[in-house]
């Protein structure tokens, strides 16, 4: 059974994440614009990102005042409830300035540092997707009702398709160019969605075998590793390691370990 706690972090995590996703999608100006920037002149925030989180954040603490927030834009405090918000309010922020449509939000409600419930919206496709811990993943979209995810049958690697992300950093991205180099002829192809979320997602639905990345922070993959796992996906980072900074990693099981095995020996961390 639930934990009626856990439905109640699911139920404000998707009213939040639906009403950030529509004032991204529908009050996206003409003439966006940088903002700022982060870890590189190309690593950017739109005014669209610090708007969301604010909304994001002043819901959850109107419901929740005494829980604490991680946020990528800046929202940060412990609280005193043991529920923290780890909110990614735009994943695919350069999609995004590019009128792309693969982009995110996330927001992953962690209890005592586990994540316990998390919800993406994907506003340009349609799509939102949510996870209770135990209780299955499950997403609607341009299909009728709510439809519970499973992650595909595993093929031989050589027929994986197999999504990847590249970091802002100019020195990281040839590290990960080299090993996408090394790892391209060995699977069916390579995808370059640009969100992690989205991509996270997109194993759990069943149009990835796998993903991979180096470089991720908790609110890229809070919400989106919790539905991938739920739907039956492996996850972690390197051998005996949960996902972290250094690799990220998702994959139906089959995939999971011949991937995970190759990118040790690619020193994908590196």
């Amino acid at each position: 059974m639930t934990d009626p706690l856990h439905t109640e972090l699911l139920e404000i995590a998707q009213e939040a994440a639906r009403r950030a996703g529509a004032l991204l999608r529908d009050g996206r100006p003409a003439d966006l614009a940088v903002a700022a920037t982060k870890s590189s002149p190309i690593d950017v925030v739109t005014e669209m990102d610090i708007a969301a989180e604010k909304l994001i954040t002043t819901l959850i603490a109107d419901r929740r005042p005494d829980d604490g927030f991680l946020g990528e834009e800046g929202a940060s405090g412990d609280g005193t409830s043991g529920v923290r918000w780890v909110i990614d309010p735009l994943d695919g922020t350069v999609n995004y300035l590019y009128g792309l449509p693969t982009w995110a939000v996330s927001i992953a409600a962690e209890q005592d540092g586990e994540i316990v419930a998390g919800v993406v919206e994907i506003p340009m496709r349609g799509e939102s997707y949510h996870a209770v811990r135990g209780g299955g993943a499950w997403a609607t979209g341009a299909w009728e009702g709510t439809r519970a995810l499973a992650c595909r049958p595993a093929p031989p690697l050589d027929q994986a398709l197999v999504s990847t992300g590249f970091n802002y950093v100019t020195e990281v991205r040839t590290r990960q160019a080299e090993v996408a180099a090394r790892l391209v002829p060995l699977l069916r192809d390579i995808r370059r969605g640009g969100s992690a979320a989205v991509d996270l997602c997109d194993v759990a639905v069943g149009r990835l075998d796998g993903y991979y990345e180096r470089g991720l922070h908790p609110w890229d993959l809070a919400a989106g590793d919790l539905i991938a796992r739920e739907a039956g996906a492996l996850t972690g980072g390197r051998p005996g390691e949960r996902p972290s900074h250094a690799l990220t990693i998702a994959a139906t099981p089959g995939v999971f370990e011949p991937l995970q095995r190759l990118l040790e020996d690619f020193e994908a961390w590196r």
